[in-house]
């Protein structure tokens, strides 16, 4: 009998990848904050995809995430081959807070929101700047 059957190799990868994907969205504060700011519609604003950040224990969103912006708030989604235990957000510009920080490799904005004030979501100063310019007025900037 022979135990090497491919498509078992094949499940058992994926189901691996599932639960590791799962577990990632709880231990970075994702699933957190999608328990107040899950989004499930089509997001209209600017987006920019194949983007990185950084969120709780400084777990890495890298070249992942598709970010958008509109004068309504901040939208946040995975790449969808990696969207288990990661639905997309969408966050009121009224529950953010930013802090602009200097790291070693330069400028970054440290967002906290309102709901889930332990999640920090850091991402690029410029990425930061593009975005202020999309949300205009509404950019909270700063810490308030």
């Amino acid at each position: 009998m022979n135990s090497s059957r491919p498509e078992y190799v094949f499940i058992v990868i994926i189901g691996f990848l599932a639960v590791l994907f799962f577990l990632i969205g709880r231990i970075s504060g994702w699933s957190t904050l999608a328990n107040f700011y899950r989004f499930s519609g089509g997001f209209i604003g600017q987006q920019w995809r194949f983007q990185s950040a950084q969120l709780r224990w400084y777990i890495g969103y890298n070249n992942c995430l598709t970010i958008g912006a509109n004068e309504s708030g901040l939208f946040l989604s995975v790449f969808f081959l990696l969207r288990i235990g990661h639905p997309s957000l969408f966050i009121p510009w009224g529950d953010v807070n930013v802090t602009m920080k200097k790291g070693t490799w330069g400028k970054y904005a440290e967002l906290r929101f309102r709901q889930a004030p332990a999640i920090p979501f850091r991402m690029s100063g410029k990425l930061s700047e593009k975005i202020a310019g999309v949300a205009g007025r509404m950019w909270p900037g700063e810490s308030r």
